[in-house]
């Protein structure tokens, strides 16, 4: 394990310990240019004069350029451009007022301008407002610590920096992974982020402006990176990335170019190393440690090189315990590690055989020499503030050391957790009246130890402010620390009650933006919360199946906790009148609780439950009658049913369903809403995994309308109606989220994709989505990232949207291939007006009477003709839209369809992302089995069985016409009249034309006659 390993250099620099001139790189223009830093006390513009043949940053932002620092802000350099990506980035209004005012933004900013500027104007249909906790798995830090003190945190995908006093938020979103680590430069004005999916980033910010000055695409593009640190003088990055094979990159990130300055691999054998810090005096010089093995770096013209020093039990024949962090001492050549078994490990460098290389034997001749146990409980921080050595543990306890690992001072307080990161104030204290209660006296000198006021942040979300001269723990946050699932807004106040799977329930003025109630569950995780209408209580659903009812206000519980429940409950409702309350469970199981009189007081008891389902229950929704005011209760699963229950016949233990309907023929069904009253009917609205969204009328449950939903990489999950206080009765808005993005939808839903928009909000999965009662915010919990952001509404720039979409057919134009102009629209207008010729018919002699409209009886034959390829309940539903589209308003139905219409209905029913070969050869994998080469096929007499048999299944002479037409080989009369079908001869020419085994490819490209891509092709000549 211990060795020297060389390493390839991608960029070479150069640079040696006590040598002050910067390495020289090439210019863009192939020339060499030497880097002109800014001396204390020199003009920076002077400086920037003076540099001559200074690369140009081709790879800057041109309203950015080449910034300067005046003196004192400690800009590294020439500042490189920032990288964006289309509505990722930050938008900041004033960018583009021209070169010289942009370039000013960063360099004239400073500290604490962020919250000075006036509040932006929202052009976007929802900005984030509010980000409720945050990422307790890494550092938080203090940036400012006296009259304002404002922290810097990772929340999810983003970098919130919160005035605390002022309670105040500004948010760096630029990132569309969740952020995975992060570090922040010495001055702390510089930070650098980075995180692991696809399109994996690293962003540099400027903290003073809210700037992102660099931006670095591709660095680890396999799986992003899972540590990162910056130089003292803040020019350099060092990354690690996040896979199985490990990549150690070093960046100048004030150069323009997207390479590293040099990387190397780490063999996996070294653990998964999750931390990395530069070595102050060196910037050349860095450590990094997994659990069981450090790495010692040292880079320069030959590349980067490390070495691994070996270190084990029998090494010192006492327990280490797993690594934690590691520090380099802060006035000698040795470096410290932090161990799970409350000891330190002391690296040093052994001399050298070679003396004139002893700068590239340092990294492979780092041994450990001493392993000092410190206390008994496991270290989790370790770090180097000026002259001492900081560590933290897992008993809440902070501890300074000097330089001999003597204790200068101890700070803790009882129900502190694990510590996580530990942020020093850049301001020292006043002057102490009195020393630290608990800290010891220096052993060098008699006069009291006084340290910077610091921010601690523990592993279970608790982030505390700590006055050294007082030692007075002041709690700054607490946050939760497991999954956020439940959110619910007051149905009357600007109140959101907040539920994770900690136990912990709270209570938010989100227009006050601060908490006012909470209370925490100890027996098990909260998993859903609703308001009743009238915002008197809280329903609270839990992981153990149980069920609370709570006082809205104290949060103290109205009755007795149900339990009927068989597993976690997921959804909870009450009905409009607050008389009954509804919840679904894991089980597929939905119980109804009724509000009843006893005692002459009102109380909750359980009504009836029934496994009314066969699939997850993905909502619940109660409703009022259309001739009364009574409640009525729907339920949907994805095996596909609506179900609606009879709660007025429903007795104790007997749950009475009076109707259950199949919503859906293939695609599965994952939320619904009631249809706000548009039209004279009224309708129920569903979104489906296959971007639809339907209209079905509320009595019959009959589909009404199919229309294309949001298409934003992910289906609907939730939907809402927006409350709105607009004077335009029909003027309505759906709140959504999907996957990972929440957004918004101009109602009423005709397919058009311009009246939707959506922005990603929880990168790892949204799980709630809640709206104040004004509609004036949005709310999504992100579950795992244990978050709540707070998105502010703005429908006017929603509506400017859809009006610079176009009008009418326009929209719809552009979803069809090639456009109005396109030769796809030209080809579906032969086949529109082809269509009425057939109706009248080809031959006739009579004059004909040209429409611009088809009979409903041609709509299946154009939309095959056009590749789409509805099946008979399709194709039914396609039909009856249409027919019955002005029957409740007319009482006369639909016999034909126009152009523009038909057009919207193809884009609307066909599928959002066309035939796909993937989805054929999914339907292989599960019919199919392996034949000898290892392919999936399917027997040819099983093929033809199961399109007999299953599904939509055929005649056998329906399946003959069908295959003798596909195969060319239909024996008709030639000419324009459609073929008269002999089935003559039909089963030798079905065995001689398909083979015995049918594999994907065959049936797509030689039955079908469908056109596959290259590959496919190539694996069909294999066989």
């Amino acid at each position: 394990m211990d060795g020297s390993h060389e390493i390839t250099l991608d960029e070479p620099t150069g640079g040696r310990d006590g040598v002050s001139s910067e390495p020289k790189e090439a210019s863009q223009d192939g020339q060499t240019a030497q880097e002109t830093a800014v001396l204390p006390g020199q003009d920076p513009l002077a400086a920037a004069k003076e540099k001559e043949g200074a690369p140009e940053d081709a790879g800057a932002d041109a309203r950015l350029g080449p910034l300067w620092s005046p003196p004192g802000m400690g800009i590294p350099g020439t500042l490189p451009r920032s990288g964006c990506r289309e509505q990722e980035t930050q938008q900041r209004s004033g960018e583009d007022d021209g070169h010289d005012g942009s370039a000013s933004l960063v360099w004239a900013a400073t500290p604490g301008m962020l919250f000075q500027e006036d509040k932006q104007t929202r052009l976007h249909p929802l900005s984030l407002s509010w980000v409720l906790g945050y990422n307790s798995s890494l550092a938080v830090h203090s940036l400012m610590d006296s009259e304002d003190r404002v922290l810097l945190y990772v929340s999810s995908h983003m970098v919130v920096i919160h005035d605390i006093l002022g309670n105040r938020q500004y948010h760096l979103q630029g990132h569309t992974n969740v952020i995975s680590c992060l570090c922040v430069s010495e001055d702390r004005r510089w930070v650098a982020t980075a995180d692991r999916g696809p399109d994996a980033l690293i962003i540099v910010w400027d903290s003073f402006s809210g700037i992102p000055v660099r931006t670095i695409f591709e660095s680890h593009p396999e799986d992003g990176v899972s540590a990162i640190a910056i130089s003292q003088d803040a020019k350099y990055l060092a990354t690690i990335s996040a896979g199985t094979v490990q990549r150690v990159c070093v960046w100048k990130w004030t150069s323009p170019t997207e390479k590293p300055v040099c990387s190397t691999e780490l063999r996996p054998e070294f653990g998964y190393q999750d931390y990395v810090i530069f070595n102050p005096q060196n910037p050349y010089e860095f450590v990094s440690n997994s659990k069981t093995q450090v790495v010692f770096y040292l880079w320069g013209n030959t590349g980067l090189q490390y070495g691994t020093p070996l270190l084990s039990s029998q090494t010192f024949n006492s327990v280490v315990g797993h690594f934690s962090q590691s520090v380099f001492h802060f006035n000698n050549s040795q470096a410290l590690t932090g161990t799970s078994a409350g000891k330190l490990v002391v690296w040093d460098v052994v001399s050298p055989h070679t003396p004139s290389k002893e700068l590239w034997v340092k990294p492979h001749s780092m041994k450990a020499t001493k392993l000092v146990p410190m206390q008994k409980d496991s270290l989790t921080v370790l770090m180097v503030f000026e002259s001492c050595i900081v560590t933290g543990d897992v008993k809440g306890q902070v501890k300074f050391y000097n330089g001999e690992l003597q204790l200068l001072a101890c700070y803790s307080q009882s129900k502190v957790g694990p510590i996580r990161s530990i942020s020093f104030s850049q301001a020292p204290p006043d002057p102490p009246g009195a020393s630290p209660a608990c800290s010891t006296s220096c052993t060098a000198s008699s006069q009291p130890f006084v340290a910077r006021n610091f921010i601690l942040s523990t592993s279970d979300a608790t982030v505390l402010h700590v006055a050294t001269d007082r030692t007075n723990f002041e709690k700054v946050m607490e946050e939760a620390k497991k999954a956020v699932n439940a959110i619910a807004c007051h149905p009357r106040q600007a109140l959101i009650a907040v539920g994770s799977h900690c136990g912990l329930l709270k209570v938010w003025d989100y227009q006050q933006t601060k908490y006012l109630v909470s209370r925490i569950f100890t027996e098990a995780s909260i998993q859903c919360l609703s308001y009743d209408p009238e915002g008197y209580f809280l329903a609270a659903g839990f992981t153990d199946g149980s069920v609370y009812i709570l006082d809205a206000i104290s949060l103290q519980s109205s009755c007795k906790e149900f339990k009927f429940s068989r597993g976690p409950v997921t959804h909870i409702s009450f009905s409009h009148d607050s008389e009954y309350l509804a919840t679904a469970d894991e089980k597929y199981s939905v119980t109804v609780y009724k509000r009843v009189l006893q005692n002459r007081s009102r109380c909750w008891e359980h009504l009836a439950g029934l496994r009314s389902h066969y699939k997850p229950i993905r909502s619940i929704l109660f409703g009022v009658q259309l001739d009364s005011n009574e409640p009525r209760l729907l339920s949907l699963g994805e095996d596909r049913q609506l179900v609606e229950y009879d709660l007025s016949s429903s007795s104790k233990d007997h749950l009475v369903v009076l109707h259950r309907d199949r919503i859906e023929q293939v695609a599965v069904p994952l939320c619904l809403a009631w249809y706000p009253q548009l039209s004279t009917e009224s309708f129920i609205l569903t979104a489906n995994n296959c971007y639809k969204m339907k209209l079905y009328n509320t009595t019959t449950k009959m589909c009404r309308k199919t229309l294309l939903g949001p298409t934003y990489g992910s289906p609907l999950e939730k939907i809402q109606i927006l409350p709105t206080n607009t004077a335009d009765a029909q003027k309505h808005y759906l709140a959504y989220i999907t996957k990972d993005k929440v957004g918004l939808q101009i109602l009423p839903v005709d397919g058009n994709p311009h009246k939707s928009s959506a922005f990603i909000c929880h990168p790892d999965g949204v799980s709630d989505l809640a709206s104040c009662y004004d509609g004036r915010y949005v709310f999504t919990a992100g579950g795992d990232d244990c978050t709540v952001m707070k998105w502010e509404v703005n429908l006017n720039a929603l509506d400017a949207a859809a009006s610079l979409g176009g009008e009418d057919l326009i929209p719809f134009y552009n979803l069809l291939d090639g456009g109005r102009e396109g030769e796809f629209f030209r080809e579906l207008e032969d086949y529109f007006y082809y269509a009425q010729l057939r109706n009248h018919g080809i031959d006739t002699l009579e004059t004909r009477q040209v429409s611009t409209h088809i009979p409903l009886e041609e709509i299946p034959s154009v939309m095959r003709a056009m590749g789409f390829y509805p099946s008979e309940e399709k194709t039914e539903e396609m039909i009856n839209e249409v027919k019955f589209s002005k029957y409740v308003d007319t009482g006369e139905q639909v016999t034909k369809i126009n152009l523009g219409d038909f057009i919207k209905l193809y884009i609307n029913h066909r599928p959002a992302f066309g035939l796909s070969m993937k989805k054929i050869q999914q339907a292989f994998q599960v019919l199919g089995y392996d034949n000898e080469n290892g392919d999936k096929v399917i027997d040819r007499g099983d093929l033809l069985l199961l399109l007999q048999c299953r599904g939509e299944h055929m005649t056998e002479d329906e399946l003959v016409q069908c295959l003798t037409t596909l195969l060319g080989k239909h024996p008709g009369r030639g000419g324009s009249e459609p073929d008269i079908y002999d089935p003559s001869g039909a089963a030798a020419l079905t065995e001689e034309e398909i083979p015995e085994e049918i594999t994907a490819e065959i049936f797509a490209a030689d039955i079908l006659g469908l056109p596959i891509a290259e590959p496919e092709k190539k694996n069909r000549k294999k066989r």
